[in-house]
């Protein structure tokens, strides 16, 4: 959720971040956020990650309305030592990594109007409290975002938020976990999409590949649509331990000038979980890139 090109709006503080305002929100709000966590709560049971559940109930989400930011975070200090911060809208790479460095979660506090029910640019309360934040009640993956904290601010000193960017995008976002019964998703941009729910697991067209941290960090993705290749890890644990063993200064300077790879690239020593068929891509508009904010 950053983007360097913006300036800061008068009403935020320094580091971005604004009250959430709980009692501004109308009816209608909190109507379209009970909306939104009932179709998701029906959907996810034995497709999501069983820490993603776990979050839900410790943290109470199921409780009608907009979460209230104090109250949660009450919960979520208690839990792993994070809280959740409200900002204006996406905010610059270096304010995103020092949130997460220092366990703090930013997140939009506006929610979608119901002809954006299932899709919109920026990412809302929805997204970014329903998607991301039940996770943080789990030690490991919450060990793992301050990580990637810490890990945004030495790729900003070596050139290398591109290449860091994408294993948010594949992990964070749009990862998929191996289960004892099959693939589960945890990414954010899945978890909180009806739609995107359905694809991941079920569609024939997207790559599902396990993951490689080299191989991940040359591929581009989808920004506008499904996308077309997947990365499933073993688990929270062995994703955190892949994160903090790895010396990311070589790795950068070993894949600096190596081509990117296409978002349906399959590359020769790839673990395929299933190869798509990408037809679903191949009927739809394609945009690739690399920006630093969810769908």
């Amino acid at each position: 959720m950053a983007n360097d090109t913006l300036a800061r709006p008068a009403c935020a503080a320094d580091d971005w971040t604004v009250p959430q305002e709980w009692d501004r929100y109308g009816a209608d709000e909190h109507a379209m956020w009970d909306r939104l966590f009932e179709r998701q709560a029906r959907l996810l049971p034995g497709r999501v990650a069983p820490a993603f559940i776990d979050g839900l109930d410790v943290l109470r989400l199921s409780k009608p309305g907009i979460p209230d930011f104090a109250e949660l975070n009450a919960r979520l200090m208690d839990a792993t030592g994070w809280q959740v911060v409200a900002v204006p809208g996406l905010v610059p790479d270096d304010v995103f990594f020092d949130h997460l460095a220092n366990r703090r979660f930013v997140a939009g506090r506006f929610i979608r109007k119901p002809d954006q029910i299932d899709y919109l640019e920026e990412p809302d309360i929805f997204h970014d409290v329903f998607g991301h934040v039940p996770l943080l009640a789990n030690p490991v993956f919450a060990d793992y975002m301050a990580a990637y904290g810490r890990g945004g601010q030495r790729a900003a000193g070596l050139g290398a938020i591109e290449r860091l960017a994408r294993l948010y995008w594949y992990t964070v976002e749009f990862g998929l976990m191996r289960g004892p019964e099959g693939l589960q998703i945890y990414g954010a941009g899945i978890v909180s999409s009806f739609s995107e729910t359905l694809f991941a697991l079920d569609d024939p067209s997207p790559n599902r590949i396990g993951f490689d941290l080299k191989r991940l960090m040359r591929t581009n993705y989808r920004i506008d649509d499904f996308q077309q290749s997947y990365f499933v890890i073993d688990s929270f644990e062995d994703l955190l331990r892949q994160t903090i063993e790895t010396d990311f200064a070589p790795l950068y300077a070993e894949l600096h000038g190596t081509p990117d790879l296409a978002v349906d690239a399959i590359e020769p020593d790839d673990r395929i979980y299933h190869r798509g068929t990408q037809h679903y891509a191949r009927s739809r508009p394609s945009q690739t890139g690399n920006p630093h904010h969810e769908p």
